[in-house]
């Protein structure tokens, strides 16, 4: 007797379940609505660490930013120790940052003024990589045209 309710128990689980899928998909044909995808934004990235952790986090973050939304608008500024994200020898994830270069709506920026003070030649940096007069104005000058800002802090 108690296999038999059970059994008539996962019966009507299973009855109610497909009523409420069909309900949903009759709902979607009716409406004629997909699911809406996100909108792309605009976000700027501030590194300014050589800390393997801040590094990984904004890798981490172009990746999965791109995976959900891939026409956002993403630029990753580095300035003092955060130059070192894009220069082969002081890198600890270079596979991974050649692979964020490459992917559309992906930039990253050098400071002139860190790469002066580190002196380090724009010819170290990897390719496409873009460098700015001062990391800080293009920041705020991001955040003037509606850019939002995330800063790399663990």
């Amino acid at each position: 007797m108690r296999h038999t309710l059970m059994r008539e128990a996962r019966y009507g689980y299973s009855v109610v379940a497909g009523a409420v899928l069909a309900c949903a998909a009759l709902t979607l044909s009716v409406s004629g609505q997909a699911p809406s995808r996100p909108q792309p934004y605009k976000v700027v990235f501030d590194l300014t660490s050589d800390d393997p952790l801040d590094q990984g986090a904004v890798l981490r973050w172009l990746r999965e930013v791109g995976s959900v939304n891939p026409e956002t608008d993403m630029e990753v500024v580095m300035y003092g120790r955060g130059l070192a994200l894009v220069v082969p020898e002081r890198t600890s994830q270079l596979e991974e940052v050649r692979q964020a270069i490459a992917r559309p709506h992906v930039t990253f920026k050098v400071c002139e003024i860190s790469l002066r003070n580190q002196k380090v030649d724009k010819s170290q940096l990897l390719p496409n990589v873009g460098t700015v007069p001062d990391g800080i104005e293009e920041i705020v000058r991001k955040q003037q045209a509606g850019w939002g800002y995330i800063k790399a802090v663990h």
